[in-house]
C-alpha cells in the first residue's frame, strides 16, 4: 500500500489563518469539547478540570492587531506587487530587481523593494547596497535607498557578517516580513515589488495575509520555457487563484540567449510544451513577455549596477521594458507614462 498524508488542513482555513497554529494539547481533547482553536477555549464551562485547559486559554485567538498598523503604515503605497514562482532558479530576483530599475528610470516614480526571501537574500547585491544597514529612529526602520527613487529592505542588512546563513523556523520569518511592513518607514510609493522564495509556503502566506487589508494589486508569475519548471509555476498558479490574489501576467525569463556580439538569438532552455506563452494562453492569464538570457544582466547585478543604465538598447532592455508597460496595462495605469519612450 502506498503512503499517504496525514489528513490535511482545510485549504480555505490555511488561508484564512495561515499564522494560527494549532496549540499542542497534553491530553485528547473531551467529549464536549469546544474546540482548542475557538474563541471560548479555556474559558467555557466545559474546559473546567480539563488538563488542556491553560493550554487552550493561553492561545492566541481573534484577527491579528497589527494588520490594522501594517495597513496604516502602508497608506502611501499605491501599487503593491507580488513576485512570485513556484520554481527556484528561474530569475524571481534577477527580474524583481531590472522591474525596480525599470520602474525607477521614470524619475517621477518611486519605487521600493521587499525582499522577503529570508533565507537567500540576493536583492542588495543586485541593487548595489549589499554593505547597507538599517537606520532606526523614533519613527521605525528607514529602507535603504539604491538611487534617489528606489528604496530597499532586506534581512541581508541585519546579518553581521554577508555568508551568515539564517536558519529560522516559520514563525519567526512570519516575524520578520510583519516587521518589514509594520515598522519599515516606506513613506510614499508609487510600486512596491515584493520579492519572494520559490513555493507556496510561509513566507506567502504571511505576505498575503499581511497585505490584504491594504491590497495586493496583483501578482507577476515568473517561469521559464521548459516544462519542468512549467509544472511548478502551474501549482503557483493555482495558489494565487485559491488565496485570491490577481495574477498580472506571467513573464517568460531565459527564453533566449542573445549573443551580446551580434544580437544572434538561440534557444538555450527547449520550449517543450510551448513555454510561457502556451501556458498563459491555457491558464487564462496574461502574458507579459518573454526576457531572453544575456549575460550582461549577470554582470551587472554581480556588480550592483543598471543594467537599463548600462545597455539601454539591448533585446533585453526592450524586453523589460516591455513587460514593465504591459504590467503597467493590468495594473489601470498609462504606459507612456510609467515609462515614457519605452
Amino acid at each position: 500500500m502506498a503512503p499517504s498524508f496525514e489528513a490535511p488542513e482545510p485549504v480555505e482555513d490555511v488561508l484564512a489563518n495561515p499564522l494560527k497554529e494549532k496549540p499542542q494539547l497534553v491530553a485528547p481533547e473531551p467529549e464536549h469539547c469546544p474546540g482548542p482553536e475557538s474563541e471560548q477555549a479555556g474559558t467555557a464551562d466545559s474546559c473546567a478540570g480539563c488538563p488542556n485547559q491553560q493550554i487552550c486559554a493561553a492561545a492566541p485567538k481573534g484577527p491579528d492587531p497589527d494588520i490594522a498598523l501594517i495597513t496604516a503604515r502602508l497608506a502611501g503605497v499605491k501599487h503593491k506587487v507580488l513576485v512570485l514562482s513556484g520554481k527556484g532558479g528561474v530569475g524571481k530576483s534577477t527580474l524583481t530587481a531590472q522591474l525596480a530599475h525599470a520602474f525607477a528610470t521614470n524619475p517621477a516614480n518611486t519605487v521600493g523593494v521587499m525582499d522577503t526571501d529570508i533565507c537567500g537574500p540576493s536583492i542588495p547585491k543586485m541593487l548595489g547596497v549589499e554593505s547597507e544597514t538599517i537606520h532606526v529612529s523614533s519613527s521605525g526602520w528607514s529602507p535603504v535607498w539604491a538611487m534617489d527613487n528606489l528604496a530597499v529592505m532586506s534581512i541581508q542588512f541585519m546579518l553581521p557578517n554577508r555568508d551568515d546563513a539564517i536558519i529560522w523556523r516559520g514563525p519567526k520569518k512570519n516575524g520578520l516580513i510583519k516587521q518589514f511592513l509594520k515598522d519599515v518607514e516606506w513613506g510614499d510609493l508609487d510600486f512596491l515589488l515584493v520579492d519572494t522564495p520559490p513555493g507556496t509556503s510561509d513566507e506567502h502566506l504571511s505576505v498575503n495575509t499581511f497585505l490584504r487589508e491594504s491590497h495586493i494589486a496583483g501578482a507577476v508569475v515568473v517561469t521559464t520555457p521548459q516544462e519542468v519548471s512549467l509544472l511548478d509555476v502551474r501549482k503557483e498558479i493555482d495558489f494565487c487563484r485559491k488565496a485570491g490574489i490577481r495574477i498580472l501576467g506571467l513573464v517568460e525569463n531565459m527564453s533566449l540567449f542573445v549573443c551580446p556580439k551580434c544580437d544572434h538569438a538561440s534557444d538555450i532552455f527547449q520550449a517543450t510544451t510551448g513555454g510561457g506563452r502556451a501556458l498563459a494562453r491555457e491558464m487564462g492569464i496574461p502574458f507579459l513577455g518573454s526576457v531572453p538570457l544575456d549575460p550582461r544582466i549577470g554582470m551587472a547585478c554581480d556588480y550592483g549596477e543598471s543594467f537599463f543604465d548600462s545597455f539601454p538598447d539591448s533585446p533585453a532592455c526592450v524586453a523589460l521594458k516591455g513587460v514593465v508597460r504591459g504590467l503597467a496595462r493590468q495594473i489601470g495605469l498609462d504606459p507612456d507614462v510609467v515609462v515614457p519612450g519605452g
